[in-house]
């Protein structure tokens, strides 16, 4: 169309410096009305070409087309001088309106971003204390009071439930009138008393996790507090009692056990186990809901003298519920006759079922005791070969339960000293190691990665204490060495951390190069905190040191700090107190391993510490 209409016009593309640019398609755009400019855009539209001025004569032509060209000029120059800084104008004025309007919402909004994050402090909780102790009160002969840990008031932290004894007047000898007895519920990020709750019995137990159907997470669970008279269900944000149970003769820790009675609350068993008739043990079933008994204690002619083992819930591979206990014998019985036997009524279906390979071992069809372990050999514990804290917490917890409930089991004959772990599935032992001292339970974890639970077991003799790991799956030693004997009798503790492999945590005293006997330890005896992590095993954290003598240990988690703490009872001689007092202690272990002394058990393996105190210092743990 451009090169059309330039030919027939004749036009240069230019006029001259004094007239401006001149282009015939934007005098043909122009908005101006002018007759010459209708003259201009209508000219090729009108069919005239140069044939038509050939008729016209050369001479009017050119003079015409050149009138109307200098005509054409000067308009077209003035109107787009005076037009085209106008509209420049307001196209900067609009584009500095649309910059304004996109900027304006942007920077508030990044403003408001910074204010929020340097300026206004977000709401946080209690400051979380990596270290702290507090006085609980008298010794007054607990060995082991019972702990409890559960996030009590909804922090991230669990906090530490434990029972507490007081002795009114010191100066008088120690008797029921003059102990105070109660459980406290302490904050697990820096000791404060969230609840206290007096009691009427020492405490067997501090249970956990009990459901109570509230829709509040706050006040959701439920911990059962369990004396040799009594089972209380208490709050477990509050301390404000639910309900509460008189059972005789209690003397194990409740169980935790599917929904019995269609309420949709899960149930619980405890074993009854009289002074004057040992032989004569019940297992007792209570509602989880109301704290009611279920029909009528089951009594079990058990004619074995030996320590109460157990209870505790098995499920087998088809589903099938069983429940463990003895005399110093493992004895397993159907919980479908256990409660028929309780109520003369049948079970739900889910509890109905029985396993073909464990029902082959019973020794007679009018018998409904199966037999585990060995007939002559008395057993001293029986522990789940699982790794977490469902053991030794117990908490009442559905996660917890289950975790406990399909694992293959750990047992220590008390005669032959042997530690065995026997294969749930069929009730065989899978490996049998020979142990000349052993007093403590072992603790579970990690070491290797082959998958199955390694156990930490020490022993004592001869003033040396031999802490050894030993191989889950095989019984081969994996890790041992010897230290001073710190005389001491608390179980050690395992934790997981978030690769999958476990941090090993005992107390012992100095270690000892060679192999040697201790006669005599000096006095007082100091006692020391040790970590292994399976990455550095000649390398050995003392954490602590303490000449206080530890009643009981356990390990609390930060889950929002991917933390874990060591929490410590112990007894610390008081001038104030004759009996001494009760001391509860915590120790962050991301930031006491990272300050941690350094011992090298050889020199086969030097990491430097610089090394050493950056893989600790980025240390994740995890339940």
């Amino acid at each position: 169309m451009a090169a059309s209409l330039s030919r027939a016009l004749k036009l240069p593309g230019k006029k001259g410096s004094d007239l401006g640019e001149y282009d015939p398609l934007t005098q043909a755009d122009s908005e101006d009305e002018t007759e010459d400019d209708d003259l201009v855009l209508n000219y090729p539209r009108n069919g005239l070409n140069p044939a038509v001025a050939d008729l016209r004569g050369e001479e009017e032509l050119d003079e015409e087309e050149e009138e109307l060209r200098e005509g054409a000029g000067h308009e077209a120059g003035s109107g787009r001088g005076q037009g085209g800084a106008a509209e420049e104008k307001a196209a900067r004025v609009r584009g500095a309106m649309r910059s304004a309007a996109f900027l304006l919402p942007l920077s508030c909004a990044a403003l408001l971003v910074l204010l929020c994050a340097f300026l206004i402090p977000c709401p946080q909780g209690a400051p979380l204390h990596t270290q702290w102790e507090r006085e609980l009160g008298d010794t007054a002969g607990v060995t082991s009071p019972p702990i409890a840990l559960w996030d009590v008031d909804g922090d991230g932290v669990e906090d530490i439930l434990i029972g507490v004894t007081n002795i009114s007047n010191n100066s008088q000898p120690m008797n029921a009138q003059n102990k105070e007895l109660s459980v406290w519920a302490l904050g697990g990020s820096g000791g404060q008393l969230l609840w206290r709750k007096p009691l009427r019995e020492p405490l067997i137990s501090v249970q956990c996790g009990l459901q109570t159907g509230n829709s509040d997470p706050l006040h959701s669970s439920a911990c059962v507090l369990i004396s040799s008279g009594h089972i209380i269900a208490i709050n477990a944000s509050t301390g404000w009692t639910l309900w509460t149970t008189a059972v005789k003769d209690v003397e194990s820790h409740a169980v935790l056990l599917p929904d019995l009675q269609g309420d949709a609350f899960p149930d619980l068993l405890i074993a009854t186990l009289p002074e004057d008739q040992v032989s004569d043990l019940a297992l007792v079933l209570i509602s989880g809901r109301s704290g009611a008994l279920i029909g009528r204690p089951v009594n079990f002619n058990l004619t074995a003298q030996g320590k109460l083992i157990g209870p505790l819930l098995h499920v087998t591979q088809t589903g099938a519920y069983y429940v463990l206990f003895g005399l110093g014998k493992v004895e397993a019985v159907s919980l479908s006759f256990i409660f028929s036997r309780a109520t003369g009524q049948k079970a739900a279906s889910r509890v109905l079922l029985k396993e073909p390979s464990w029902e082959r071992l019973r020794k007679s069809n009018s018998s409904s005791l199966i037999h585990i372990s060995s007939v002559s050999e008395l057993v001293e514990f029986l522990l789940s070969l699982v790794v977490g804290s469902c053991q030794r917490l117990r908490n009442l917890d559905g996660v917890s339960a289950l975790n406990c409930s399909r694992s293959d089991w750990i047992v220590l004959s008390d005669s032959s000293r042997r530690l065995s772990v026997l294969r749930a599935s069929d009730t065989l032992p899978v490996w049998s190691l020979g142990l000349a001292a052993i007093h403590t339970h072992p603790a579970v974890g990690h070491f290797n990665d082959d998958g199955v639970p390694d156990l930490l077991i020490h022993q004592s003799a001869n003033g040396v204490r031999k802490v050894q790991i030993v191989d889950g799956a095989q019984g081969r030693s994996l890790w041992e060495a010897e230290f001073v004997c710190p005389r001491l009798a608390v179980e050690d503790s395992s934790v997981l951390t978030a690769s999958g492999q476990s941090v090993f945590l005992f107390w012992a005293g100095d270690p000892l190069v060679q192999p040697q006997n201790v006669s005599k330890a000096a006095e007082p005896v100091l006692r020391k905190l040790f970590l292994l992590h399976p990455n550095y095993p000649t390398i050995l954290l003392e954490l602590s040191s303490t000449t206080d003598t530890i009643l009981s240990a356990a390990v609390s988690y930060q889950a929002q700090q991917k933390d874990a703490s060591y929490i410590s009872v112990s007894s610390r001689p008081s001038a104030s107190r004759s009996l001494g007092a009760q001391m509860l202690q915590t120790l962050g272990l991301r930031a006491a391993a990272t300050d941690a002394r350094i011992l090298r058990l050889t020199d086969a393996d030097k990491p430097s510490v610089f090394q050493l105190r950056k893989f600790f210092r980025h240390l994740a743990f995890r339940q």
